[in-house]
This record gives C-alpha cells, structure tokens and sequence, in this order.
C-alpha cells in the first residue's frame, strides 16, 4: 500500500503489472492510500522498491496483519484490577474531571446487546466488507466492557458514562483467526480522527509498518493519544507495534501481585503496566468471564488518559504520556525498565496534568 501516488504514476505501475485493489481518501494526510496486488512471481521487497522508485515522494510498505492478543484460560481468584490502579470511581470523580469523554476503540467486532453495553453510548462502525466473514465478538466485547461497560452491570467499566466508538477492523481469516492489515488500520485512525477522539485504544500487534508509524506520528501532534497492548510474544520477542512506537503508549500486563504477566512482551518501548491477568470482564454473548493478555492492560491506561484529557482539553498527548509516566508506581529496577515501563498505572492521579512549558 502506499500514499502519495499520483495517477500517472499509479498508470505506470498498472504497466508493469500492479493491480489497484481499493483505494480511500485519507483526510488527515491530505491524500489518497492506495492498496495494490503486486506483479505475479515478483518478490514483496522488490514490488516495494519498485513502488518506491517509480515515486519517491510516497510512502510505501506491506499490507502487514495484525492480531487481538489474548488468552483466556484462567486458574485461581480474580483479581480487583481497579482497586489494584487505585481507580477514582468508587470515591467519586473529581469536579471537571470525566464528562465529555469520547474514547476510539480499534478491535474486533462487539455484542453491543451485550448487558453490559446495552445502555452505553456506543457507535459501532464496521470497515470490512459483506466479502469476509465477521470477526469473532469475544475480544471487542471484553475490551468494550472495561472501558464503558454499565455501572448496574455485572461487569461495570471503568467510564461507564462515557461516550464509545469502536471500530471493527477485523475479519476472519482462513484459519477462523480475526486479523486486521495495516490498511484497515489507517482507515480506522482516520476515521476516529476525523470525528475528533482524542485517546484511542487499541489491543493488537503486529509488525512494524512505515505508513502506520508516520500516521501515529502525526495524530500525536495533533493531539490524539494512542494506547496499544504490548503483545503476548514473551519476554524474548521482537518488539510488536503499534505499541512500540514512540508516540504510542505501550502496556504491559501484570497480575494482582504486581508480578509481570509471563507471556507479555519486554522492551525499552514499554510504557507502563497495567491489570491483566485475570481481568472480570464481558464474555461475548452474555455473562462474563476472567480475561488474560496485555489487550485487557491497555484499556487501564485508555482510561485515566481520557480523564487526563477531560481534566485538561488543551494538554498535548506527550503532555499525558509524560504525566501518567512520572505517576506510575516504580516496579522493578529503579525508573524505567524494560519489564514494567515507568511503572503500574497510578489512577488517583488520572485527573491532574500539568502541560509542559513551551521552550
């Protein structure tokens, strides 16, 4: 897929033997992506290159997947996550701090009958077409809940009042998987964006892509904060993205010990950490169930950024990135490790941040 093509330049890659599979108008950037079947028996990185050459001034990569992380066997007692994070709701909220929240939410699909989310202010857009099978609701569900799930429910959210938009950019794949690509992804950001969400959540991973990374880059400057799962690889894989980027707020897992979770990923890109082993949340079609991976973390963390953001409109998304840092509870060696990040989410200072000075 790439961005800034111009016709005669898309015409002259048709000739060589590219196919123009879809194509979307990206308002953020001012521009067109382009998603393209490369020339039979051409190899990935050479169809790149050639895409690159023929236009210089675009941005071209793969139409790289990704996947919901979680894993939801479970042995032993939940854990009281918001307690865990010291969550403000059961003393009240401060004044000015929690209305007017919207949050974005990139998932698979949801069961907005669901009980938890069936009085919730939630729009549900579908990117997909009526061509693939419908993502599974298992993951979506449970990540909505936690976020705005009711507050009579028997899975209560965190922000129950506040205002959801989740956007299915999964489908099922052949091997009954739910995946999204990099395409969907960007479609799902802008469109979030141009309905001005300002912290998005999004439990997934995958590779590194390079339109991705330029497109978090520049939803950060304009304010957008973007918390993503630190993946489930274990301690020893790759970096997974768009967690690792350095706009993103990447979480990792642990459990009600304050013990890492064993299967979350590590890095120096690690953020912070969060409740997720054993996290009670909504199952998909009815009822609840414990949860476990770094997508059930993240959720945490989207929230106390939405009531930073609330708390303070006019702070920056590195103004609340270096806030909830400073106000984590240091896990781990001194500071900032790869294990834990600066810390556990330290909810009691969600609704106070403090910009930083221009220089």
């Amino acid at each position: 897929m790439a961005t800034g093509l111009s016709s005669a330049e898309i015409g002259r890659l048709q000739a060589t033997g590219f196919t123009v599979l879809d194509r979307a108008d990206i308002q953020l950037l001012g521009s067109e992506l382009i998603r393209l079947r490369i020339p039979p028996n051409m190899p990935l990185e050479a169809a790149r290159d050639l895409v690159i050459d023929a236009a210089p001034q675009s941005t071209a990569d793969f139409v790289h997947y990704y996947r919901p992380g979680q894993e939801t066997e479970c042995a032993g007692p939940h854990c009281a996550a918001a307690g865990l994070i010291g969550w403000p709701a059961h003393t009240g909220l401060p004044a000015g701090c929690g209305g007017n929240v919207t949050i974005g939410l990139i998932d698979t699909a949801i069961n907005p009958a669901h009980a938890a989310l069936a009085k919730g202010r939630i729009e549900v857009l579908r990117l997909s077409d009526d061509g693939f099978p419908e993502s599974g609701r298992q993951h979506g569900t449970a990540v909505a809940a936690l976020l705005v799930g009711g507050a009579d429910s028997r899975t209560p959210g965190l922000l129950p009042d506040a205002r959801l938009i989740a956007v299915d950019a999964f489908h099922r794949g052949d091997r009954q998987d739910d995946r999204s690509d990099a395409y969907d992804l960007l479609r799902a950001l802008d469109l979030l964006s141009a309905r001005g969400v300002q912290v998005t959540n999004m439990s997934l991973s995958g590779p590194a892509n390079a339109l991705l990374e330029q497109f978090v880059r520049r939803l950060a400057e304009r304010g957008m904060v973007i918390v993503a799962a630190a993946g489930n690889g274990g301690p020893k894989a790759e970096p997974a993205y768009p967690a690792a980027y350095a706009d993103v707020i990447a979480v990792t897992a642990v459990d009600r010990m304050k013990r890492p979770y064993r299967r979350a990923g590590r890095g120096e890109h690690i953020d912070l950490a969060a409740p997720g082993v054993e996290v009670w949340t909504a199952a998909s079609v009815s009822g609840a169930r414990p949860k476990t991976g770094t997508s059930f973390a993240a959720p945490f963390v989207a929230a106390a950024a939405a009531l930073m953001k609330s708390a303070n409109s006019n702070a920056t998304a590195a103004d609340i990135h270096d806030a909830l840092g400073k106000s984590a509870e240091d896990l781990g060696a001194p500071g900032k490790d790869a294990v834990f990040g600066w810390g556990l989410l330290n909810a009691r200072a969600a609704c106070v941040v403090t910009p930083k000075k221009a220089t």
